[in-house]
């Protein structure tokens, strides 16, 4: 209910002459091809996402489930491992001289182990990731006798592991493995 005694203020109505913005518009559109591979993007940012997004976390089977046994780790590959282990590192964060603190931050050994815990490729997976880190450093001129080394070096940085393991998953991509 409005008060008799103020008087309604209404915003002045604005009137644009937008028929030459239209016409411009509709001919860029018209002009431009149709990119269907384009994903929609929202203009208003992404939804969080868990570290292993694209991988289907592993899933019991009725058989599983019947013998009492956990489910079968989902394949990732070399190249998949390094990519979680970076994923999971940024996830949880990231300690130097420990596998992992109170905190639940993780060295780059302790988010191999995650990843292998959450049921995320082989061990055999982790042992041959371990290996292209390795040749990643000593290609880069970093001779350490493992990458535990590197990780708990006091001039190693975060974003330095980072990067080792997205030149590793790249490395391993490129070897098909």
């Amino acid at each position: 209910m409005k008060s008799p005694h103020k008087p309604l203020i209404l915003p002045p109505l604005l009137t644009v002459d937008s028929s030459d913005l239209v016409a411009e518009i509709e001919a860029y559109l018209a002009s431009s091809p149709a990119r269907p591979e384009l994903p929609y993007v929202c203009p208003l940012g992404s939804v969080r996402q868990p570290w292993y997004a694209e991988y289907r976390p592993p899933a019991a089977t009725l058989l599983d489930r019947l013998l009492r046994r956990p489910p079968a780790p989902t394949r990732v590959g070399i190249a998949g491992h390094l990519t979680l282990t970076s994923r999971y590192l940024a996830a949880a964060g990231w300690v130097q001289g420990t596998m992992w603190d109170a905190e639940g931050r993780v060295c780059l050994l302790g988010a191999q182990a995650a990843v292998l815990a959450h049921g995320f490729g082989s061990p055999a997976d982790a042992r041959r990731a371990r290996i292209q880190v390795m040749e990643v450093l000593h290609a880069g001129g970093h001779p350490v006798s493992s990458p535990d080394e590197y990780n708990d070096d006091p001039a190693t940085r975060q974003a330095d592991v980072h990067r080792v393991l997205d030149r590793a998953a790249a490395r391993a991509r490129t070897l098909g493995i």
